[in-house]
């Protein structure tokens, strides 16, 4: 009796495990048919894939740093700055002058350069339209050599959300001591 009672309560375990791997399989089944549909509906008429829709119809924003709020538009006088020749430990510092040209306050939410060696310093005041603002960054060339381009990635309620400045140049290193034995 207790071996019969044994059997049965496998075989009930048995068929629940099986019944929850089936249930898996079709809502794996239909979770693919909609992503092919998504994929199907992101098609454009000239053929070519709509890749925000896809996103959207994935559940997922099409640009994560896209302004939730009013947008506007930033316009630098320069976006790209050659600080020339340098020499290794040396520090450039240059001001990247912009305007608000939009019709909404420019509100900067942050500013990063491409690496530590490069700091933004941005306004945290939203700027009037019409008004003008700067962007100081500056670059440390300790340990650095030869040629150098940092950018600095801009993000704020603009349509795209993200602008880029770039710093350039040189940077003479000192020479270093060859290492090993010599020829013999």
């Amino acid at each position: 009796m207790l071996k019969q009672l044994k059997f049965a309560i496998l075989a009930v375990a048995l068929v629940s495990f099986l019944a929850s791997c089936s249930n898996e399989s079709s809502s794996n089944d239909q979770s693919a048919e909609n992503v092919d549909n998504a994929a199907l509906s992101s098609v454009t008429p000239n053929g070519t894939v709509d890749q925000s829709a896809l996103g959207e119809q994935a559940g997922q924003p099409a640009d994560a740093n896209a302004p939730t709020g009013p947008t506007t538009t930033i316009e630098f006088a320069e976006t790209e700055f050659d600080f020339g020749v340098i020499e290794q430990g040396e520090k450039v510092t240059h001001v990247y002058k912009f305007k608000n040209t939009g019709n909404e306050p420019l509100i900067i939410s942050s500013a990063k350069g491409s690496c530590g060696c490069t700091v933004p310093q941005w306004p945290k005041e939203p700027v009037a339209p019409g008004a003008e603002g700067e962007i100081k960054v500056e670059f440390d060339s300790k340990g650095k050599r030869s040629k150098q381009n940092k950018k600095v990635t801009i993000v704020a309620n603009t349509n795209p959300s993200q602008s880029f400045i770039y710093l350039k140049g040189d940077v003479n290193a000192p020479e270093q001591p060859a290492t090993g034995t010599p020829a013999q």
